[in-house]
């Protein structure tokens, strides 16, 4: 697929946001920072986070709201910088909340019932001001988490656990109006519907292994990464190993736009009329983008 590049050297990017002054928000998980790319591709670090930001969203008070993975060891082969297992000076996964003016970083939530989150991924806003977030898991030599999806308040007062056990949840998205959630699982390379009661509510929730509706399940060893939704309710799942956009219609059937890099991680939409696709390519730590045949849906919350 035809493409411009962006940005170059960043650190394995991910979480991109577009702003409406043209640039892209984004994290460099290898470098445990928040960076804003210009429209000219002039990057600039907004915050240092520290661990192993991933994903971003802009929350109701025009903050970044970051899911920090704790971090990982990483490694190189082939040109491509690859992550690997839970490194050694691992902490704990969090949100965190960013102030994009002063860089000041705050941890919102570390923590559910009593146990610590592992390696928060991927988020999302509703309406409401709530976000749905993905807990990834880590990976260590001889064995690797059990993972999750929970609801949590941008205030900081709520956070609960809505389906668990997940394997290796990543990416998360929401229909345009709001009343289907989508969870895409990597190690399975499956993009997971439920249907939503209200904000935060799984309807018809039966409890543990409640894991929704399979809407793709792709052939081929094709690893889901995080995902966007567009205007006409497709969800966009970048896609590792075979590298691009794996695009799903909400009925399930779907196509693969390829790109040059195995580590294709994520997609969002901007420019005029959410026509433009930013998507990054973490191996090669590049920011690309280009024209996407759908628009992209508006963010619950944009700056």
């Amino acid at each position: 697929m035809d493409y411009e590049t962006v940005a170059t050297g960043l650190r394995f990017p991910e979480g991109p946001v577009w702003l409406s002054d043209g640039s892209v928000l984004l994290v460099e998980i290898a470098a445990g920072r928040l960076t804003r790319v210009s429209a000219e591709g002039e990057t600039e670090m907004v915050a240092h986070c520290g661990g192993g930001p991933n994903g971003v969203a802009i929350g109701p008070d025009g903050h970044a709201y970051v899911c920090n993975n704790g971090g990982f060891t990483w490694s190189e082969s082939g040109g491509l910088l690859m992550p690997g297992e839970q490194p050694a000076d691992y902490q704990g996964g969090s949100i965190q909340r960013v102030d994009l003016d002063t860089g000041q970083v705050e941890t919102l939530y570390d923590s559910c019932n009593g146990f610590r989150l592992r390696g928060p991924n991927d988020l999302v806003f509703d309406e409401t001001g709530g976000f749905w977030f993905t807990d990834h898991g880590k990976v260590r030599e001889r064995d690797r988490d059990r993972g999750g999806l929970y609801y949590a308040k941008a205030d900081g007062s709520s956070i609960v656990e809505a389906v668990y056990p997940l394997d290796a949840p990543n990416g998360v998205g929401l229909s345009p109006d709001g009343h289907q959630l989508y969870v895409a699982e990597t190690h399975q390379g499956r993009l997971y519907c439920w249907d939503l009661a209200g904000p935060g509510l799984i309807a018809n929730y039966f409890g543990p292994h409640h894991r929704g509706k399979v809407l793709a399940d792709p052939e081929g060893g094709s690893l889901f990464d995080s995902l966007a939704v567009d205007l006409a309710g497709n969800i966009c799942v970048a896609t590792i190993r075979n590298g691009g956009i794996t695009v799903v219609t909400p009925q399930g059937a779907h196509h693969h736009r390829s790109f040059p890099d195995p580590l294709t991680t994520n997609i969002c939409f901007g420019g005029k009329d959410l026509r433009t696709a930013f998507i990054t390519l973490s191996g090669t730590g590049l920011l690309v983008s280009c024209q996407w045949e759908t628009p992209g849906l508006p963010m619950a919350f944009s700056i």
